[in-house]
């Protein structure tokens, strides 16, 4: 775990309300792996007082990392008004990311809005044809192409909750309707986006008998488990009451959790 200040390299606007930071800090972006996460502190002040979680969103070059944001409140509104050459204090790579071993040949990540962040990540460390991206919006403005980000993805899908780009309906029509098709054998699924989108595709990938890794995003004050405020409760099958998202987490086989509490 280091902490830093590092220097902005750019902070784009890629969608709606979203923006591309990249931040010059090679000893972070050395260590990080997908699904980590750091903690941002974006002003010298203490409005707003604490650090705020931002999932990586991948590595450019050696040095700089990337972070996917939606400007959303008072931090990530100031986040977005950064200019190149201003600095923001970072503390990271945190947490545990995805397991990059377990991948099957047909592997799928499949993200909601903004939760496209880390899976962003686990793309740019993949072989193009090893892996099939699944997206879902709101709307055809708050997508988030590869233009944007810089990394290429392979074989997107797309849906839009209004039917203004792609697919009309939810991501995990997309996911059922693959498997449907495909069949569910040799899959292995990355997901990460909005609570409820993340229920339906657990129960998809349970009911397909499908290993699921899940990247959860909770509200966090530290990132270090010591404030307890991002607990989330463990399946009885775990040896665990609650797991804390920061530390145990962000990312999650799907049977460790208890959905039904969550």
């Amino acid at each position: 775990m280091i902490e830093k200040d590092a220097g902005i390299v750019f902070n784009r606007k890629v969608a709606h309300a979203t923006f591309l930071m990249g931040l010059n800090a090679p000893e972070i972006a050395g260590k990080a792996a997908p699904g980590q996460f750091v903690m941002l502190r974006v002003t010298k002040g203490i409005d707003p007082l604490l650090r705020r979680p931002f999932s990586i969103s991948g590595v450019q070059g050696t040095d700089t990392l990337l972070i996917l944001y939606r400007a959303v409140g008072r931090g990530t509104s100031i986040m977005s008004e950064k200019k190149e050459g201003e600095s923001v204090s970072l503390l990271g790579p945190l947490g545990n990311g995805f397991d990059l071993e377990a991948s099957k040949k047909k592997m799928i990540l499949l993200a909601g809005g903004i939760g496209i962040a880390p899976l962003l990540f686990v793309a740019q460390r993949l072989e193009p044809a090893s892996y099939r991206f699944m997206t879902g919006f709101r709307s055809k403005q708050e997508i988030i192409g590869a233009d944007g980000t810089g990394i290429i993805l392979n074989n997107n899908e797309i849906s839009t909750d209004d039917g203004s780009f792609g697919r009309k309906g939810f991501v995990t029509d997309l996911l059922k309707g693959r498997i449907e098709r495909d069949g569910p054998e040799g899959v292995c699924l990355f997901t990460c986006g909005p609570l409820l989108m993340l229920k339906n595709a657990v129960k998809i990938a349970a009911e397909s008998r499908i290993p699921c890794q899940v990247s959860l995003e909770a509200n966090m004050a530290c990132g270090l488990g010591a404030c307890q405020g991002c607990a989330v409760p463990a399946s009885v099958a775990m040896n665990e009451t609650y797991y804390h998202v920061c530390q145990d987490g962000p990312v999650f086989e799907m049977n460790q959790i208890d959905w039904d509490r969550i």
